[in-house]
């Protein structure tokens, strides 16, 4: 009998012990979770975001995510992937353009720019659809932060989210600055 409970307890607490030692965010004050590795903190809300998720993308290259939506279909994502070597952000979303080029979507715009304080952050921006005044987007902009790629994804209309889209934007690059780029 001892030993069924004891069996019962510690099958009971292995999936709680799992949980534990595979999560690699942390939590924080008013319900952020902190990417323990980068310390890059993805907060409950972004402006009028709400985080929907976070956990890793790719265990393996120890890439990780913060999904975020707002009213309306507007959705942002932040994916955050260690360094070893020099970045090429336009190579690294490669295969997202090519996705987006696949079902439609058309180019039409490119450039550096500043976001939240980070210079030199490379965005590509997609359109693939418009319904009366609004135009459907794909925003893409990656940038290396200390020894993390930054990337983030934004998927809004135009002129209606235009607002919404830098506000995400400055607060992703602003906080990667902050913390992952900040000396430790």
């Amino acid at each position: 009998m001892k030993s069924a409970v004891a069996a019962t307890l510690l099958l009971g607490l292995a999936p709680a012990l799992a949980q534990e030692s595979g999560d690699v965010f942390t939590d924080a004050a008013n319900n952020t979770k902190v990417h323990a590795a980068s310390g890059f903190a993805c907060p409950a809300k972004v402006g009028l975001f709400v985080r929907d998720a976070v956990g890793e993308r790719d265990p393996k290259s120890q890439t990780v995510y913060c999904a975020y939506s707002a009213l309306d279909g507007v959705y942002g994502t932040i994916v955050l992937t260690p360094l070893s070597s020099p970045y090429d952000p336009k190579t690294s979303l490669v295969p997202d353009f090519l996705e987006q080029e696949a079902t439609g979507g058309k180019k039409i715009a490119e450039r550096s720019a500043t976001l939240g304080g980070a210079r030199g952050v490379y965005t590509r921006t997609y359109e693939t659809t418009s319904l009366e005044d609004l135009h459907y987007r794909v925003l893409f902009a990656a940038s290396a932060v200390g020894n993390w790629a930054v990337q983030a994804t934004m998927e809004y209309a135009s002129p209606r989210d235009d607002a919404l889209e830098q506000e995400f934007l400055n607060a992703v690059y602003g906080e990667a600055l902050r913390k992952i780029a900040a000396p430790k």
